[in-house]
């Protein structure tokens, strides 16, 4: 029986650790995507049974996503081969070149993911029906499959649609990526898609993207959360849970952590400040705290709480290589309870 699943593509990470893409000689790989993240942390990190549902051609790029994914312990029967015509011309595997950025050097992601097996799944290609018949607790998926295509966001509405009918919880992170959206659309697009999908959703998490008249149009100060967290309300009426970080990047490698949630239950919550939080690497920390957040939520803890596992957990995500999760509950457990960084022997 699985727990959780999540709907995004998986691609394969290009790592030039300290160095840059441009001068690169080698990279380590891991395997990582925007939903796939959410469910592999909650899977490696708080214990719960995930799958992913993607699509990928059948190659040994392929394979070796695959290999990634079962390391970290996420059940890849929900995955679709496509066949591969040996040069990608039909469908080929997403890449994804990633700097983690130094000091006054932000981070910076080239991603080679035009025609992807992930971005040409259509509606009807997954029976979500048979998908959510197993007891499955937790859906989750976002605006960066979304965005893939132009069918994309129709698989995703699809499989909302089908969760909500089975009875499982509903997540959505609207997860703005502008090459995505670029010259189909742009931002006014994907406002549009993020919309029409957040309907669907018990628990939005990354709200703050869907404030303002477009995605990324407003930078907003902490004080500001609040006000903006009421107008998404607003437009999401249906909403159980809004949730969102709360950073400041005073340099690539130090940012100022904490987290903000809302629900029609208890209102404005705020989650645990981390100031001045040093950062190896932050790709995927959203996610991180995406995933502590479902795990407070699943497991039936405060709102509170939930904010705090999640405020943590992407905390510590942004401590290791990768994108995805190397953390462990018990030092989720103990950050939240207010560990230090001491040596433990």
């Amino acid at each position: 029986m699985t727990d959780v699943i999540a709907l995004g593509e998986v691609m394969l990470r290009f790592d030039p650790g300290e160095g840059r893409i441009r001068t690169a000689r080698t990279f380590q790989v891991w395997e990582g995507g925007g939903e796939y993240n959410v469910a592999r942390g909650l899977r490696r990190c708080f214990g719960h049974r995930a799958a992913v549902v993607t699509a990928l051609a059948d190659n040994e790029v392929g394979r070796l996503v695959e290999d990634l994914v079962l390391q970290g312990g996420v059940d890849t029967s929900l995955i679709r081969w496509v066949t591969d015509d040996g040069i990608g011309r039909s469908a080929r595997n997403g890449l994804n070149f990633v700097e983690r950025g130094y000091g006054i050097r932000g981070a910076l992601g080239v991603s080679d993911r035009a025609h992807t097996a992930a971005s040409q799944l259509r509606k009807g290609d997954v029976d979500w029906d048979a998908v959510f018949a197993g007891g499955v607790r937790w859906f989750h998926t976002g605006g960066i499959f979304a965005g893939l295509s132009d069918t994309t966001v129709d698989v995703a509405d699809e499989a909302m649609a089908a969760a909500r009918r089975h009875g499982v919880t509903v997540s959505y992170d609207p997860n703005y990526r502008p090459s995505l959206w670029a010259g189909r659309g742009g931002a006014d697009r994907a406002r549009e898609a993020d919309l029409r999908l957040a309907r669907h959703a018990d628990v939005v998490v990354g709200a703050l993207g869907l404030a303002g008249t477009r995605p990324g149009a407003v930078r907003l100060a902490e004080h500001e959360v609040p006000d903006a967290l009421a107008s998404v309300a607003a437009l999401l009426p249906g909403a159980k849970v809004l949730a969102t970080t709360v950073r400041e990047v005073p340099s690539a490698g130090v940012n100022d952590w904490s987290s903000a949630a809302w629900s029609p239950a208890t209102g404005m919550v705020t989650g645990p400040r981390m100031p001045g939080l040093h950062v190896l690497d932050r790709i995927g920390s959203g996610d991180g705290f995406a995933a502590g957040l479902i795990h407070g939520l699943l497991t039936g803890t405060s709102l509170e709480r939930a904010l705090a596992y999640g405020t943590a957990h992407g905390a510590l995500v942004m401590t290791t290589p990768g994108d995805v999760s190397m953390a462990t509950l018990s030092e989720v457990e103990a950050l939240v309870a207010g560990s230090t960084a001491h040596v433990r022997r």
